[in-house]
């Protein structure tokens, strides 16, 4: 609509003043060179117009002329242009899907089209890599590098190459350069950030860590300084208590349910005589994470009191996580450790029919201690050998009694997480054949009861009663072989030893006759 407007205006000031000048005629004389000319105002107005727009239409062609070249050059360039776009699209697709010989050929046309263009490198170095051709995808890197168009490129790609030949010390120091090169490459950062935490190195990852605090999430942020923290203070626990116990503290600030950082804060304020604030630390984090190291820490807060003493605090700390397996099995031992064996029994009651490890190795203690009952100990003791895992430290495959800041297989920042190990991988087992013994005479029927371990751990009978006559190939019973029945040894006690409760003898078990071994229900 403005555009309107203003059309119509400067067309109206035209109109007026052709109006304006033809009801004011008036001549113009010219004598020039012994020539005179005389026309009116509007006539010389024309021939100037024209005059104009010949001289513009001669000076546009003659500046055509002139800019050919140029022209055609860049056109020239376009269409070289437009097929290296082209090649490059194909050639990523080509990297992308697996295609070498596609994608040599794209990479070769590219090259022969835009030599130079950091695409251009790019698809040169990628096919490279998908060709198996290390040497040269590394010459394209470094040539990349070099540029500073392209050179956090040419960085990441170095530092790749480096990883897949193991060498780890340039793998770094290409990190590093990039790091410095441009502190928003997150790769480079947490390439760096591992590297100083597999060596160790606490105070240069709090440091490179504060440098690179806006590019992280706060959340982020908090959680890697409060694990960086609890790093240093668990490595200058010994050298310089006052370092350790700051950073302790800060630690828990930043992320509470950080258990080290609370159990080592606990610990250490304990020590200072701030029972109150170390109560508060630590049951903060028992609230979120129950945890032994936790309830450990709680159970020392006072190292003079007395074991009954050191049981009311840990029945009241239990509380605070009810029903948490953790909790029943502090309380248990804070219970042993004060002979109420009564407690201790009824802490661990809700779990004994599902037992872990840390259950069964605790009622075999039990057991020693309230009734010197070596055999239920024993019965405990082994239970446990085939009990669920208890949760640890774990992380990419490697289990840690102790917390520890960084993975020690690739230095990853908290990647320790408190869980039950991965379990159930089996080394094969190679049998041997089994011995040839000469055939025994069978006799015609068999009978008894053999015992079975099922899937839950139990025991049940199996009565065998199958006629043997039919069966000239000396092989077991079906009843026998088919499922199979690993052997079962029994257990036998030792004259001066209990062991536990005498199995009651079945009606229908049946004693062999040599030896008097019985095959038990």
């Amino acid at each position: 609509m403005i555009r309107i407007i203003l059309f119509l205006i400067v067309v109206g000031a035209l109109a007026a003043g052709v109006t304006w000048l033809a009801d004011r005629p008036g001549d113009v004389v010219v004598t020039w060179q012994g020539q005179h000319i005389e026309t009116s105002v509007m006539v010389l107005a024309a021939a100037v117009l024209a005059t104009v727009i010949v001289l513009a239409v001669i000076w546009t062609i003659v500046r055509a002329i002139l800019r050919s070249p140029a022209i055609i050059a860049r056109l020239r360039r376009h269409r070289r242009g437009v097929r290296a776009y082209e090649a490059i699209s194909q050639g990523l697709i080509a990297v992308g899907s697996g295609d070498t010989a596609a994608a040599q050929k794209h990479s070769a046309a590219v090259n022969r089209l835009a030599p130079g263009e950091p695409l251009a490198l790019l698809l040169h170095a990628q096919s490279a890599q998908l060709a198996g051709d290390r040497a040269s995808a590394e010459q394209v890197f470094r040539a990349m590098a070099g540029r500073p168009d392209t050179k956090p490129l040419g960085l990441h790609g170095l530092f790749v190459e480096a990883h897949r030949r193991n060498d780890h010390a340039g793998a770094r120091a290409y990190a590093e350069e990039a790091a410095r090169t441009a502190p928003s490459l997150g790769w480079a950062s947490r390439a760096v950030l591992e590297a100083r935490c597999k060596d160790g190195d606490w105070a240069g990852a709090l440091a490179l860590l504060e440098a690179n605090a806006r590019t992280l999430a706060r959340e982020v942020y908090r959680r890697q300084r409060a694990v960086l923290l609890t790093a240093r203070a668990l490595a200058t626990q010994d050298t310089d208590r006052d370092v350790s116990k700051a950073s302790a503290l800060e630690a828990v600030k930043l992320d509470p349910t950080l258990v080290p950082a609370a159990a080592l804060a606990g610990r250490q304020l304990a020590e200072a005589g701030q029972t109150r604030k170390a109560a508060r630390i630590l049951e903060k984090a028992w609230r979120a994470f129950p945890h032994p190291d936790l309830a450990q820490a709680y159970a020392d807060l006072r190292l003079g009191d007395a074991a009954r003493d050191r049981l009311k605090r840990i029945e009241a700390f239990a509380k605070k996580a009810a029903g948490h397996v953790e909790g029943a099995l502090a309380t248990a031992r804070a219970a042993l450790d004060a002979q109420e064996f009564a407690k201790a029994r009824e802490a661990l009651a809700p779990y004994l029919a599902v037992p872990t490890k840390r259950i069964a190795l605790l009622m075999a203690e039990l057991e020693r201690a309230e009734r010197n009952d070596e055999g239920r100990a024993r019965e405990w003791l082994a239970r446990a050998v085939h009990a669920t895992p208890d949760p640890e430290w774990t992380t990419d495959g490697h289990v840690s009694k102790q917390w520890l800041p960084a993975s020690p297989v690739n230095g990853r920042l908290d990647a320790f997480e408190w869980r039950v190990p991965l379990t159930g991988i089996v080394a094969p087992v190679i049998e041997p054949e089994p011995a040839q013994e000469p055939a025994t005479p069978m006799p015609s029927v068999v009978t008894g009861v053999v015992t079975r371990e099922t899937s839950a751990g139990s025991v049940e009978p199996m009565p065998i009663t199958e006629p043997m006559s039919s069966r000239g190939d000396g092989e077991m019973p079906s009843a026998v072989s088919e499922p199979r029945v690993e052997p079962v040894i029994p257990l036998v006690h030792a004259p001066d030893d209990p062991g536990p409760d005498a199995i009651e003898e079945d009606e229908n078990a049946v004693e062999q006759d040599n030896g008097g071994w019985r095959i038990f229900r």
